[in-house]
């Protein structure tokens, strides 16, 4: 059984700095590409950066480029998004994602307010 569980959001103060992680489980994690995906309150679930199988690739949307940085741990099974700079508009529920799955975790919560 396929399994997602992000962790590591909370309350930060804008400029502040996060580090999310998503532990998977059920398949074989080095063998899939990975993403991370966002959604904020009203708003629709967005594609926030990606990964390849072996973490030598990583692609990043503009509104977080070279403010987040995507990586992983296939040894230990984790995905990685290390925020820094936070604004308030990074304010969502985050989630790691593998494309080819299907499955979802139950998401992180990031809130980015003085």
């Amino acid at each position: 059984q396929v399994q997602l569980v992000e962790s590591g959001g909370g309350l930060v103060q804008p400029g502040g700095s996060l580090r999310l992680s998503c532990a998977a489980s059920g398949f074989t994690f080095g063998n899939y590409f990975m993403t991370w995906y966002r959604q904020a309150p009203g708003k629709r679930r967005e594609l926030v950066a990606t990964i390849n199988n072996n973490g030598g690739t990583t692609d990043y949307e503009d509104f977080v480029k070279g403010r987040f940085t995507i990586s992983r741990d296939n040894g230990k099974n984790i995905l990685y998004l290390e925020m820094n700079n936070l604004k308030p508009e990074d304010t969502a529920m985050y989630y790691c994602h593998a494309p080819s799955l299907t499955s979802w975790g139950q998401g992180t919560q990031v809130t980015v307010s003085s």
